[in-house]
């Protein structure tokens, strides 16, 4: 008998050996694991495949353990992977790969990085750029065809304003549309800018964008995709395991899944279909979308209500405060939302409706409650995307109807120089007004919205803690009632964010059993001082437990 156990436990150790050698435990100085039952551990042992095992305390995994590799960091902090829980990713990635305006500071500074960059052009390419903001420049008005004729009086010049709500082209550029732009028409949910003699300017704003869509060469597919791969190592290298990729067409959806076909998306994309579409209709056919990896799904639909703020697009209530007789811009009808919306709730798609202005919130709301109508206390979690100017009366509605606010904090710290400008000093109380929101019950994801903001989730902490521009201004923050802790940011960009992509079983916090997706950082994010968010050190992203970026040392 004494033979036999002996065997047993001979062959059982042999079993385990490689099992066990394949178990990771890793320890660091703190790990907050956002689980409120266990918030702060040393270690936590995860499995080859990338699910964690458990989490605790460094001796007892150890012992627990005593055959895996261990991974020791030291002094470094560990936190769950980030999310942003809304960003562009190819868009993210043309910023590589076209001119860069952002920060310019004024339209001669974009011609010569216009310039600069043509010299890498073949003759007849078009020039494309993104990133310029006529608010950060002198005279904050809109530009002009003119400002660019002079220095390319040929080549045809399309630039995107920041916010993608607003293109900026040069006269060769509008020839090719091969339509009269000139009079007083103006497509639905849209603005073509023109001049005192009903010229166009060169501006075309929101759905009149698409006229210059229609007749610019598309991207090839390997400009595509090379889009992508550049859009999610950047997104990886700054600390996301996972991104929100809000409105994507279905041939995007076949390039993310090409990619990850041959193993190349370092990190978890959250697919939105883009409006009331073919991808969308892929959806209703087939099924909610997810692929073998885990490292990409779609199973929601993006949904625009109205235009930008900053290009005045933003749907009010009443005229904007320093342009009389402007409501700004509807892009969608109330009845087309409410189509798009009750088809996506038929196929089971989840909503996320793009809502800037108090108008356009509070027709995103309306939309969604006749379309939800009984089924709004079910488990839809269904999203306003920005948020960004809520009525007080609709502050409570989102909680009410359990919609989710998707907003970005550095939304606030970029528009805060001119956004009450826009608004005026009531209106602007229901501004980006995180603690009011979260405060009602709601739950509140927080991303970038990048590439019109930075993808560095750190700058996204800081903003959200402090409410101040990198300098710290203004002293004690922009309407400081609305600031959140640095715990309530951190939850926003990893446990809310995973809520909203109904990722919380899998992702968002570190919790045996779900994915060993962590970030390790030099600093501890809840100690440090709240200037000190802005430079957090990256040390390292894993995802399934397996680095996607490590810092040279």
């Amino acid at each position: 008998m004494r033979t036999v156990n002996r065997l047993a436990l001979l062959l059982c150790g042999l079993l385990a050996g490689p099992v066990l050698a394949q178990t990771t435990v890793l320890t660091a100085r703190r790990i907050h694991t956002m689980d409120t039952t266990q918030p702060q551990v040393q270690a936590m042992a995860f499995d080859a495949a990338g699910k964690i095992l458990a989490v605790g305390q460094a001796q007892a995994l150890l012992a627990r353990y005593p055959g895996a590799k261990h991974l020791d960091v030291g002094t470094a902090t560990v936190v769950p992977g980030l999310i942003d829980a809304h960003g562009h990713v190819e868009g993210l990635g043309l910023t590589f790969l076209t001119v860069d305006l952002v920060g310019s500071a004024n339209k001669q500074e974009i011609v010569g990085r216009l310039r600069a960059f043509e010299k890498t052009l073949p003759a007849g390419a078009w020039l494309i750029g993104r990133g310029w903001d006529q608010n950060d420049w002198p005279d904050k008005a809109f530009p002009a065809a003119a400002d660019l004729d002079a220095a390319f009086p040929e080549r045809p010049v399309w630039l995107y304003r920041i916010d993608g709500h607003a293109g900026w082209a040069n006269t060769a550029a509008m020839r090719a549309i091969q339509r009269d732009l000139a009079g007083n028409w103006q497509p639905d949910g849209g603005i073509i800018r023109r001049d005192a003699a009903g010229r166009p300017s060169g501006v075309l704003i929101d759905n009149a964008m698409d006229l210059m869509e229609a007749v610019r060469p598309p991207m090839d597919e390997a400009t595509a995709e090379r889009a992508l791969v550049l859009g999610m190592q950047a997104a990886v290298e700054h600390g996301l395991t996972g991104v929100h990729d809000a409105g994507i067409p279905l041939e995007e959806l076949r390039r993310y899944q090409r990619l990850a076909d041959q193993g190349q998306v370092p990190l978890r994309i959250y697919a939105m279909a883009d409006g009331n579409k073919a991808a969308l209709q892929f959806l209703c056919r087939n099924g909610l979308y997810r692929h073998p990896s885990g490292r990409l799904q779609m199973r929601a639909v993006k949904l625009y209500a109205d235009g930008a703020l900053g290009s005045r697009g933003a749907a009010m209530l009443e005229d904007y405060s320093d342009d009389h007789g402007n409501r700004g811009l509807m892009v969608m009808s109330a009845e087309e939302l409410a189509v798009a919306a009750d088809k996506a709730h038929r196929c089971g798609v989840q909503v996320a409706t793009h809502a800037i202005g108090d108008r356009g919130n509070r027709m995103a709301l309306d939309a969604y409650a006749k379309v939800l109508g009984r089924d709004v206390d079910s488990d839809h979690r269904w999203r306003i995307e920005h948020a960004q100017i809520l009525s007080p009366d609709d502050v409570p509605r989102l909680a009410k109807l359990h919609v989710i606010a998707s907003m970005q904090p550095t939304h606030a710290t970029s528009d805060m120089p001119w956004a009450q400008d826009r608004v005026g000093p009531q209106r602007i109380v229901g501004a980006y007004a995180w603690r009011q929101v979260r405060d009602a019950g709601t739950h509140l994801a927080l991303g970038s919205d990048f590439p019109i903001e930075s993808v560095d989730p750190r700058l996204g902490l800081y903003a959200a803690v402090t409410r101040s521009d990198a300098q710290g201004l203004p002293a004690g923050g922009w309407y400081p009632d609305e600031k959140l802790t640095a715990f309530e940011a951190l939850r926003g960009f990893t446990l809310e964010a995973a809520y909203a992509g109904f990722g919380e079983h899998e992702v968002g916090s570190l919790e045996a059993g779900k994915r060993a997706d962590f970030v390790v950082l030099a600093e501890d994010p809840l100690k440090v001082p709240d200037a000190a968010l802005r430079s957090l050190t990256i040390q390292a992203t894993y995802v399934d437990g397996k680095p996607v970026f490590e810092a040279s040392r």
